[in-house]
């Protein structure tokens, strides 16, 4: 099924009348239950929200915490639906306008500056394909922490995904992903360590973002005989930095990988060692990817600076080794 398809049947299921949400506004005392009675609390209204449930939010920038407690991050479960870019008076999802405005998950906590902000300022365990996450900035996350590979605290600084023991397979649309950190993945962590994590991302940017090791944007962990395989469409990976991976970096050793990029752009990145836009760490014998009208310039090293273009089927799309 590709991508737009997907988007559409996701944006008919939260359109349904019938669904409940849960109104979110900057600064508002209320219980949730509308606009004139929204909460302004957002890490709470996801905790109550359960599969089915929508989450609306206004324009204005939410933190996990108040406090300073470093594992605090938005936890999205299974089935919700978490939507942003709303300017407080709609009555349905599709009355949403683009505007200069923004609706921001910051991990901005604790003493200004990065150091000790959020590890992740979202997370994910183990959802499903009708998970969704909706018009956002994601930004200022740090997973700086000295933890194993893997571990949430040094993986995901703006976003982790974890299918360990399990699967997710959630859907991010229409999000920015800004000046994040990360030891590994900086920006998305896919964690399909023994399960699998294949996130679909459509009209997402990934904007200065830098991992202290491998995959400046994103980093796609498919070992441990888990499968890790996103599907990327309508995407541009700008400025990104990585050791290894200056945007996207994959991992597989006994397990999958399979990348799907389509009508995306690597404005750019930079990796200190391989690969300025994408490397596999196990080469393309048990990684590879699918492009479908991709362009890569400036990135460096040049070992991915070039131009992919095809209308073949996915199928009949190009395999390209990465290492």
């Amino acid at each position: 099924m590709k991508p737009t398809l997907t988007i559409t049947m996701l944006l008919a299921f939260i359109c349904n009348v019938c669904a409940q949400v849960i109104y979110v506004h900057q600064g508002a005392t209320g219980n949730g239950t509308s606009w004139s009675d929204a909460t302004g609390d957002l890490a709470t209204a996801l905790d109550q929200a359960t599969a089915g449930t929508q989450v609306w939010v206004a324009f204005g920038t939410y933190k996990p915490t108040t406090g300073t407690d470093r594992n605090a991050s938005f936890r999205v479960k299974s089935g919700v639906s978490l939507i942003g870019n709303f300017n407080g008076t709609e009555t349905s999802v599709d009355q949403r306008q683009q505007t200069a405005s923004a609706t921001i998950l910051s991990g901005e906590i604790g003493q200004p500056g990065q150091a000790d902000n959020s590890y992740n300022v979202v997370f994910m365990k183990n959802v499903g394909e009708n998970t969704l996450i909706d018009g956002f900035v994601i930004t200022a996350g740090n997973a700086n922490s000295q933890a194993n590979d893997g571990n949430k605290t040094r993986c995901g600084g703006g976003m982790f995904i974890d299918g360990e023991n399990g699967s997710s397979k959630p859907t991010i649309a229409n999000c920015e992903f800004l000046k994040n950190l990360g030891r590994d993945g900086a920006a998305v962590y896919n964690n399909g360590r023994r399960g699998e994590s294949s996130p679909v991302f459509v009209n997402c940017t990934f904007k200065n973002n830098e991992a202290g090791l491998d995959g400046g944007a994103i980093y796609n962990d498919g070992r441990l005989k888990g499968k890790s395989s996103p599907t990327l469409t309508n995407c541009t990976f700008e400025r990104n930095m990585g050791t290894y991976g200056g945007a996207i970096c994959n991992a597989t050793e006994d397990g999958t990988c399979n990348l799907v990029l389509e009508n995306c752009k690597f404005m750019e990145n930079a990796a200190y060692l391989r690969g300025g836009a994408v490397f596999s760490l196990n080469g393309d014998e048990k990684c590879y990817m699918e492009l479908l009208n991709c362009k890569f310039t400036g990135n460096y090293p040049d070992d991915q600076n070039m131009i992919f273009t095809t209308t073949a089927a996915r199928g009949d799309a190009y395999k390209v080794k990465m290492d």
